[in-house]
């Protein structure tokens, strides 16, 4: 069983910068291939970022593309995002999923493991 729980979030001002982190438990933290998502209200999620099994290779969405930079410790069981020049557009609760396959996607539905969530509030 893995568990992710999101941490980080909070109220920024436009321009601003934030780094969310994702704890991760469970053994095998090493093969799965992680990835961040959003929501604002009234949407539904989408992709922002996602890292492979070994942290080499990595995936942006067009839509925030040169301003977060997804990382992770394995030592640390944790995944990072960090999202530089804030938008208010990027308001929205922020969740990390992890998928067994080792290989990252931009679908939900690619992801065997979802955290609760932590909101990002970007104001103008």
């Amino acid at each position: 069983q893995v568990q992710l729980a999101e941490s980080g979030g909070g109220m920024v001002q436009a321009g601003g910068s934030l780094r969310l982190s994702c704890a991760v438990s469970g053994r095998t933290f090493s093969r799965y291939a992680m990835g961040w998502f959003r929501q604002a209200p009234g949407k539904e999620r989408e992709f922002v970022a996602a890292v492979n099994w070994s942290g080499g290779s990595t995936f942006y969405a067009s839509s925030v593309q040169g301003r977060p930079t997804i990382s992770r410790d394995k030592a640390k069981n944790t995944m990072y995002l960090q999202m530089n020049s804030l938008e208010p557009e990027d308001t929205a609760v922020y969740f990390c999923a992890a998928a067994s396959s080792g290989q990252f996607s931009t679908k939900t539905t690619a992801y065997d493991y979802w955290g609760q969530g932590t909101q990002v509030t970007v104001s103008s």
